[in-house]
């Protein structure tokens, strides 16, 4: 580690201009790694709502589906503007009543049913499919361009509306996210820490890593919407603390050493092992949810994993370089840090422990009643919608705004697509129709086979209809519902629609964006088991490998989990609704990210014991060194999250960084209350079960003076 210390410090020049020219194709791979807004694209492929929305594309040639609404505009406008909207780029299909009948044919004419579908009041309705999926940029773009044509009194609803909107929101709030997370998180340690301009140096070091993170992530093809607005903001949060401990060693080192590059040698290689150590642990948490079936889980962890791992790196070489480079200015601006002397907190904590082992036994079961009975939400309009605005029409998104009037005005919530054997008999299909649209809850079933002989003879419809009801080795057939996505009562109606399509056609399917929110809810509920087994399995075995102890781990890991139960069990007692996503990763998150502060005290706690002090007064110490470290990690964590999720209009964003922000502080007070009481009450049993805790010929030495006396 010596030659690699040195290296680093003679060759700080170098490595600063390798790492500014690294930017170059840094900000290349951040262009052009493509972003996926469409989180039902990351369900396993295997599954029958995947395959289905394949088949689409494959034998239908067509992927996204919308309605569009259409108010207060004459027959023959409509007609102009299904025209228009026919001529978009990838639309392949629209279907309204000039689709059947020559306008000259009032629409009065239809039986009441069929003219339903199209008409509510000054309203009237299409159905837009389009050749690519749902989430396919080309689609986007053609939404786009659909709106644009279209004016103020269209509306467009559906999943890829969703994603219109959810991009564009997206990509206007992603460089605030990472303003405000600066700003917060530079202003938290230039109180907390000795010098005005050092924080400057930690975000000029971490910025340097999260940009070759970001940009690495070309490789991968894609990334999440959700993985590329938080990867710069946890990253920040995270990885802080390695700069911090870089610091601290150096700031130590240069006490006892006038030659600051000397000083600067000897802090990296103190530094490489303690932030090596820190960092198995965070990355642990990581790849635990590279093992969500869920892929979002993979993508999120990947990234996360490879940004903590770029944040070590950048730890022990570009941040020595810089603060080697600027030592004078930074020699110019030290002041003392704002945190006093902890002795006195610490004797304190420890003297009163049982007042905090009662708190937590009267907490336990309340926190983990709570974490286990916090009610989940799938809806994407819930899930995705602006959060921090208001709910007045002016501050909703276009979609919602669509997906409101779709639902007020024409009674549709949800749109089931069947796909069946186009072979089936005209009878066995208008049987199985009838029984569709006999289904609780169901608006209308509309299939090829509802349209021959009861409004039209076979010849007489036109081409572009049949191929979009019928194709190949299947037909389509289109299920409005009164439910609402993810609710109890949409996911029985798709399970008794699949009924009723299976006992006709055992290949037969139910897909659209209400079954595949069904199947999201059965994946994602199995990932939480699997996730949180592998991440306490992985970060128990590393902390029992770093402490050499069987009992610590148990203790380490109960502390940090009773923090994050409290942190997720607050939503149930404050009766709001997580997004089903937001428990897996905080979980995991929080577990990773901050037990690294139950590993900072118990090691110093293990050093005073070897030393051969005794229990209390070994806790006492351990405590008040480490809890400014765990202060300013914690806080620098809190201020990284905390302002992201007040301001975005982005629920999932906001939830997930509000969490982070509380699960750091929740976690920070455990650590620095409960922990010292565990180390109290079983101060003897680990001592029994782990190693350098006792020093033999320390406990000699004291009872040769204990004699002696």
């Amino acid at each position: 580690m010596k030659k690699f210390s040195k290296f680093i410090v003679n060759a700080r020049i170098p490595i600063l201009v390798i790492a500014i020219l690294l930017l170059i194709p840094s900000f290349f791979g951040i262009l052009h790694t493509r972003i996926n807004y469409d989180m039902l694209d990351y369900l396993p492929d295997d599954m029958e709502t995947v395959i289905g929305q394949d088949i689409m594309l494959e034998d239908f040639g067509k992927g996204a589906f919308s309605f569009i609404i259409i108010e207060g505009m004459s027959e023959k406008d409509v007609a102009s503007l299904k025209t228009k909207i026919e001529a978009v780029n990838h639309v392949d299909t629209v279907l309204w009543y000039d689709s059947l009948f020559d306008l000259t044919v009032p629409m009065e004419l239809l039986p009441e049913d069929y003219y339903d579908i199209f008409n509510s009041g000054d309203a009237t309705l299409m159905a837009v499919f389009f050749d690519t999926s749902s989430s396919a940029d080309e689609t986007i773009d053609a939404i786009d361009e659909i709106r644009s044509a279209a004016g103020e009194q269209c509306y467009v609803s559906g999943i890829s509306a969703l994603v219109a909107d959810l991009k564009s929101l997206c990509e206007q709030e992603e460089p605030i996210y990472v303003g405000i997370a600066v700003l917060l998180s530079c202003v938290a340690m230039m109180l907390l820490l000795d010098s005005w301009i050092v924080p400057f140096i930690f975000l000029a070091s971490i910025g340097l890593s999260i940009a070759f993170n970001l940009g690495s992530n070309y490789f991968l093809g894609e990334t999440s919407y959700i993985t590329k607005a938080l990867a710069a903001v946890l990253q920040l949060g995270v990885t802080m603390d390695y700069s911090i401990f870089l610091w601290h060693s150096y700031t130590e080192h240069k006490e006892t050493e006038s030659d600051n590059r000397k000083a600067m040698s000897d802090a990296i290689c103190a530094t490489i092992t303690s932030v090596a150590g820190s960092s198995l642990t965070t990355i642990a948490g990581f790849i635990a949810l590279c093992f969500m079936s869920y892929t979002m889980g993979l993508d999120l962890g990947i990234v996360m994993a490879k940004g903590v791992l770029l944040g070590v790196i950048g730890s022990i070489t570009t941040l020595p370089a810089l603060i080697l480079i600027f030592d004078p200015l930074l020699e110019k601006t030290r002041h003392r840090p704002l945190l006093p002397n902890m002795k006195k907190a610490a004797m304190f904590i420890t003297k009163h422990y049982v007042i905090f082992l009662v708190i937590f036994v009267l907490l336990i079961v309340p926190a983990f009643y709570g974490y286990r009975n916090t009610s989940l939400f799938y809806d994407f309009d819930n899930l995705l919608s602006s959060s921090n605005s208001s709910s007045s029409t002016e501050d909703a998104l276009a979609y919602q705004i669509a997906n409101d009037k779709l639902t007020s005005e024409f009674g549709v919530s949800a749109t089931h697509i069947v796909l069946c054997d186009s072979s089936l008999s005209a009878k066995d299909a208008k049987n199985m129709l009838n029984q569709l649209e006999r289904v609780d809850g169901v608006k209308y079933a509309l299939g090829y086979n509802s349209l021959v002989g009861s409004l039209v003879p076979d010849d007489f419809i036109p081409d572009s209809v049949k191929s979009a009801l019928k194709s190949g080795d299947y037909q389509m057939i289109l299920v409005t519902s009164e439910y609402d996505v993810s609710t109890d009562a949409c996911n029985n109606q798709i399970d008794e629609l699949n009924a009723i399509v299976k006992s006709y056609d055992e290949n037969g399917m139910v897909i659209g964006e209400a079954a595949c929110t069904k199947d999201l809810i059965e994946v994602t509920d199995h990932d939480f088991t699997v996730v949180t087994w592998i991440s306490l399995a992985a970060i128990f075995l590393i902390i029992a490998l770093t402490l050499k102890s069987v009992t610590l781990p148990v203790i380490l890991v109960a502390v940090i989990e009773f923090a994050v139960s409290i942190n997720l069990g607050i939503p149930y007692y404050t009766n709001l609704s997580l997004a089903f996503i937001a428990p897996i990763s905080i979980s995991t998150i929080q577990l990773g990210a901050t037990v690294d502060y139950a590993i900072l005290m118990t090691t110093r706690y293990k050093k005073e014991r070897y030393l051969g002090n005794g229990k209390q007064e070994s806790i006492s110490t351990a405590l008040a060194s480490a809890i400014p470290s765990i202060l300013v990690s914690a806080i620098g964590f809190f201020t990284a999250t905390f302002g992201v999720g007040l301001y975005s209009d982005i629920s999932l964003i906001s939830t997930l960084c509000g969490l982070m922000a509380r699960g750091a502080i929740i976690s920070m007070v455990s650590v620095i209350f409960l922990l010292p009481a565990m180390f109290m009450l079983f101060d003897r049993i680990i001592i029994k079960t782990s190693l350098g805790f006792q020093n033999k010929q320390n406990i000699l030495s004291k009872k040769d003076t204990e004699v002696t006396l």
